[in-house]
């Protein structure tokens, strides 16, 4: 009887504490991965972008198979523009900025001013924004073209302000302020408001970044 109620050996007390401490340090883990997994968005499938053929700013033909096995980030903006888009050009940068160098995901960014925004104009405008020309593409052509990928595939709108209606000689058109998100397969897999009223781009950003990692993994 004696024997049975003596302590255990001081050595098993703490081989206990330590298992106990593992479990513990593997629960906390575990509640911080399923919290952060519900602040990602949900990343299903919207659809798939169709084959187009546009221009880069280099002046090169740029394809759908340019991206084949690459996630992108993509938005429309105009170099005329003198709202929103220069802080969504800042935010894209700053995607660019934060990606790691070794990662394939590519950058891009449609005109909705191709009479304007020719290759030369779109280079010089990514120049500003210290734009990586081998990760960002700008991207120009024919109206058609562009509507067919932007409006067509990857849901970003852009409607021209009627003559009548404009406040500037820069206010042409009215287009969304979304980046969206396509991945390695050519589906279209998430929106991400980025200038709307309330928007808070530090808290927009992480979400951007954490859907690209999450996809990057996919097979």
């Amino acid at each position: 009887m004696t024997e049975k109620n003596q302590c255990p050996p001081r050595t098993i007390w703490l081989g206990f504490g330590f298992v106990s401490g593992l479990l513990g340090l593997a629960l906390l883990i575990s509640f911080f991965q399923i919290n952060r997994s519900r602040q990602l968005p949900q990343l299903l499938v919207i659809g798939s972008v169709a084959a187009f053929t546009l221009t880069n700013q280099d002046g090169r033909i740029t394809t759908l198979a340019d991206f084949t096995n690459h996630v992108w980030v993509a938005d429309i903006i105009f170099t005329r523009c003198a709202g929103p888009c220069p802080r969504m050009t800042g935010q894209m940068r700053s995607l660019q900025t934060l990606l790691p160098p070794d990662s394939a995901v590519k950058l891009v960014t449609l005109t909705t001013d191709p009479e304007f925004d020719t290759p030369a104009v779109l280079k010089k405008y990514g120049q500003r924004f210290n734009a990586d020309s081998a990760r960002w593409t700008f991207l120009t052509g024919p109206k058609s073209e562009i509507a067919a990928l932007a409006s067509g595939s990857l849901k970003l709108s852009a409607v021209p302000v009627k003559l009548e209606d404009q406040k500037s000689v820069a206010d042409l058109f009215i287009h969304t302020t979304i980046f969206v998100i396509v991945d390695r397969h050519a589906r279209l897999r998430g929106f991400f408001e980025t200038g709307g009223d309330g928007v808070n781009w530090n808290a927009v950003q992480p979400k951007i970044l954490a859907a690209v990692r999450r996809l990057e993994s996919e097979p």
